[in-house]
């Protein structure tokens, strides 16, 4: 977890990413809860996040290891949510 910049204030979710090419990099993990541990293969997509300096990556939800968010009813395709029946 890392602080963002003034003047907002949380706590928010990030992962230390090693890519194919041998980067290392910080990505951003959306949504409520997460399931990411150490050895987690993880899918990342472009597209920084405003108010964390250095993050400019975020997590795909609902790929690989990375699952959906649960009970999630609107915006589910950005958190890897089927359609509830």
């Amino acid at each position: 977890t890392i602080t963002p910049k003034k003047p907002n204030s949380a706590l928010r979710k990030v992962a230390r990413v090693r890519l194919t090419s041998g980067f290392e990099i910080t990505a951003y993990i959306p949504g409520i809860g997460h399931n990411s541990q150490e050895h987690s293969v993880v899918l990342v997509r472009g597209e920084g996040v405003k108010d964390l300096p250095g993050v400019r990556y975020h997590i795909v939800r609902g790929t690989l290891d990375a699952v959906g968010v649960k009970d999630r009813q609107q915006g589910r395709s950005k958190y890897g949510v089927k359609k509830p029946k």
